[in-house]
């Protein structure tokens, strides 16, 4: 397990110590990482001298998880959740952040961006006149939050932490200012595949992270009816793909004789590469892998050649 300690070292070594139990040898893989993600967050936070942790809950898997390491990590009286709906943001949405802050104990509070986010499309009417809503319209949504979560972080010196998975990051499902605010990116070395074991793990004796977050249908609710399906392919062929490509180095023909389809081989290994940007601006993220984005993988901003 993940403990920090010290030991003397003296010309006479004490004997050994008798050999761990075996639960203790073989510990659960999610309680290790459970473990590891919460020292991460707990020693970045000691040294950087944050006592303090916020999140923006969406209701979502992501946040609940960070959520509950961080409650675990700065203790819950010392994380300050917020949920920020907008018009498009769902009831059952609400009812979970809600939910999950109550279940973790954690302080809380809603601030709806309705009202921002109408002002500023009415302040940019003019410019996006003869334009097809579109992503722009949504990514407004998305860096209004980033704008408060940064206002509340320098308010409450709080540290404000990202919940943007590995699946996310590596194919660039983010918004770069708006998501990506924050100061530490908990779960940037975690897929959303893991997520979802975590989450379970966490509710192995009590429901703390709410069955309808898990059990949903994930969403960025930037647009009405949105899922993450509608750009992605499922998850757990979406993280065979990933950890194929970006932490094993197979290639896109390798990928294919794997058994997955090359058209989607194709369409993930493009936005793995046309996304790097948004990974340099990323928070810097807690490493749980050999091969985290950051730390682990140096690539080219751009990945194109001209003559």
């Amino acid at each position: 397990m993940f403990n920090v300690g010290c030991s003397t070292f003296g010309e006479a070594a004490p004997p050994p110590p008798p050999p761990p139990a075996a639960a203790e040898a073989a510990p659960e893989a999610e309680a290790e990482l459970f473990d590891a993600l919460v020292l991460g967050l707990r020693d970045y936070a000691t040294k950087s001298g944050f006592k303090r942790a916020l999140i923006a809950l969406s209701g979502g898997i992501d946040s609940a998880l960070v959520a509950a390491i961080a409650a675990e990590a700065f203790g819950p009286d010392n994380v300050t959740g917020i949920a920020l709906p907008s018009a498009i943001s769902s009831q059952h949405s609400r009812d979970d952040a809600a939910a999950l802050a109550r279940n973790l104990n954690l302080h809380y509070d809603s601030i709806d961006i309705a009202a921002p986010v109408a002002a500023t499309e009415a302040a940019l009417a003019a410019q996006f006149s003869g334009f097809p809503r579109d992503v722009a319209e949504e990514n407004i949504q998305a860096r209004i939050r980033g704008v408060i979560m940064m206002a509340l972080s320098n308010k409450l010196g709080a540290l404000l932490l990202t919940t943007g998975n590995k699946s996310e990051l590596a194919v660039g499902y983010c918004t770069l200012y708006g998501d990506m605010c924050g100061g530490l990116a908990v779960i940037s070395d975690v897929f959303k595949t893991q997520v979802y074991a975590l989450s379970r793990w966490i509710n192995r004796d009590r429901e703390i992270i709410p069955r309808s977050t898990i059990e949903k249908p994930p969403s960025a609710e930037l647009r009405p009816g949105q899922v993450d399906q509608d750009s992605l392919p499922p998850y757990d062929i979406l993280d065979a793909i990933l950890h194929g490509y970006v932490e094993r180095g197979l290639s896109r023909a390798e990928l294919a004789e794997q058994g997955f389809d090359p058209a989607v081989v194709n369409d993930v290994v493009r936005k793995v590469d046309l996304n790097e940007y948004k990974r340099k601006q990323a928070a810097p993220g807690l490493k749980i892998t050999p091969l985290a984005f950051g730390t682990g993988r140096r690539i080219p901003l751009v990945q194109r050649y001209v003559s």
